[in-house]
């Protein structure tokens, strides 16, 4: 019996510490990062900015539905509740609970960068780049947990100047201005995972559309999502 409580002391807090997680990272037109998306306890997907705010939230849909496309969300049906108005008045009114996941945020008292963003989802530790780093675009999304994510600086190359350049130890990297128009800025690669693209030499009709790689691709756990449907983030 005493062996048994053991286990399940030390397995408890393994169980909370992998409640949530960094799932997806969904770059809109395979161009512009759109929304960093955590998976909770629950299934439950909540997507946030790289700048710390909540886009939505939902329950996948199901891949055998008419029109599947992914990132798209149905609507969590169960209990979600809201920072009342004895809350520090930056988030007062924002979402406290999605189900059995809480979220806090920084409040009036944190540094200008940081004043009303998500600081944790869950388990999971948010921060931001503040006006201290210089190399970095202020604001943005700096380390999720354990996770650190870096961009590229102003003085780079301008079709990718300020995006984001690395998640963990995975590179990611973009065509350039020196690229064919219809493909600057567009993803290159993201860790060992490759993308091409039609460009306006190719004759085909569809120059800019993806032309090798997958929309979704799972790099070291995390699922990177090009979406090429409009109002999908």
């Amino acid at each position: 019996m005493k062996r048994l409580i053991l286990s399940i002391v030390f397995l408890l807090p393994a169980l909370f510490t992998f409640s949530q997680k960094l799932s997806r990272i969904t770059f809109s037109g395979g161009t512009t990062l759109s929304s960093f998306s955590f998976l909770t306890d629950q299934q439950v997907i909540i997507k946030i900015s790289e700048d710390g705010q909540i886009i939505e939230w939902g329950i996948d849909w199901d891949p055998r539905r008419y029109n599947y496309y992914p990132g798209k969300l149905d609507p969590f049906m169960a209990r979600v509740d809201y920072y009342g108005p004895e809350s520090d008045s930056v988030f007062r009114g924002k979402v406290k609970s999605i189900g059995t996941c809480f979220l806090t945020y920084y409040n009036q008292y944190e540094t200008n960068e940081k004043i009303g963003k998500v600081k944790s989802i869950g388990n999971l530790a948010l921060d931001y780049y503040t006006n201290y780093e210089a190399t970095a675009p202020k604001g943005k999304l700096k380390s999720i947990s354990t996770i650190l994510l870096s961009y590229y600086s102003s003085y780079e190359n301008e079709a990718f100047r300020g995006k984001l350049k690395s998640v963990g130890n995975n590179l990611i990297t973009y065509y350039s201005t020196f690229d064919d128009k219809l493909i600057k800025g567009k993803l290159k690669s993201v860790g060992p995972v490759t993308y091409t693209w039609y460009a306006s030499y190719d004759g085909r009709g569809y120059g800019g559309a993806l032309k090798t790689g997958s929309v979704t691709e799972n790099v070291t756990g995390i699922t990177y999502i090009i979406s090429l449907v409009a109002g999908v983030r």
